[in-house]
């Protein structure tokens, strides 16, 4: 089974540990942040499902975006309000398969790194759907199911970054793109765009982090049109 109870222990390691998978997020959304504001109008309302520690919903609310957040887990959201220098963002405890927001509530809704964390993706996109209005951006991130998604995302990071907690991942969670544009259509949200996401595995930070099993503050992930481990994308409601 899938472990999400880690992330109840991290608290400030969620913004300072370099020992310890969380940092390879904090690089994700060093280069995903920006191509998520690029696409948002002024002031959308956004909400972000799967919050952690606020990395994007935080980022989003500096830029004068409206936010929501949820995620299940109390530690991580008290760790995200902290961070949050606008003390705007309105943070919830709540579960994905039920939000509690009415129909047709954001501009744009984010499902990011959490699609490979939850059992049945496809409730949290109906309820990601549910809750945006026509012509709102559902943005994503997850994983594809592949011998190299195994290799690098599982085995990976299970040997060469400290502290990685048992089944972080789990690889009949990942999401083959094909399968997750079935999904999305099925709830009236149509698919845009697909790029592969990976980390830079020719800078050096990549292999300074194999041998010391840190992650160094200038590791880096790139968007590549190779599809076969991470990926990113946005569905348009219809």
């Amino acid at each position: 089974m899938i472990n999400n109870e880690f992330y109840n222990d991290l608290e400030e390691r969620w913004y300072t540990a370099n020992d310890h998978p969380i940092a390879l997020l904090r690089a994700e959304n060093a280069v995903r942040i920006p191509w998520i504001l690029e696409k948002l109008s002024p002031s959308s309302t956004v909400l972000d499902i799967g919050c952690g520690a606020g990395f994007l919903a935080n980022c989003l609310a500096q830029k004068g975006h409206l936010v929501s957040a949820i995620d299940l887990s109390e530690t991580t959201l008290a760790t995200a309000r902290r961070h949050d220098t606008t003390q705007s963002v309105q943070y919830i405890r709540a579960n994905a398969y039920s939000l509690p927001f009415p129909d047709a509530a954001f501009d744009a809704v984010s499902a990011m790194d959490i699609l490979e964390h939850v059992e049945e993706p496809h409730l949290l996109i109906a309820e990601a759907s549910r809750v945006l209005k026509k012509g709102g951006l559902f943005f994503f991130h997850t994983f594809n199911r592949t011998f190299w998604s195994y290799l690098l995302v599982i085995k990976g990071v299970e040997w060469f970054v400290q502290n990685a907690p048992k089944n972080m991942h789990v690889y009949s969670l990942f999401i083959p793109p094909s399968e997750l544009k079935n999904i999305c259509e099925k709830y009236q949200l149509h698919t845009v765009t697909l790029t592969g996401f990976t980390p830079d595995l020719m800078s050096r930070p990549f292999w300074k982090m194999l041998l010391t099993r840190k992650v160094p503050p200038d590791f880096k992930f790139r968007f590549s049109k190779n599809l076969q481990t991470g990926y990113c994308g946005y569905a348009k409601k219809g």
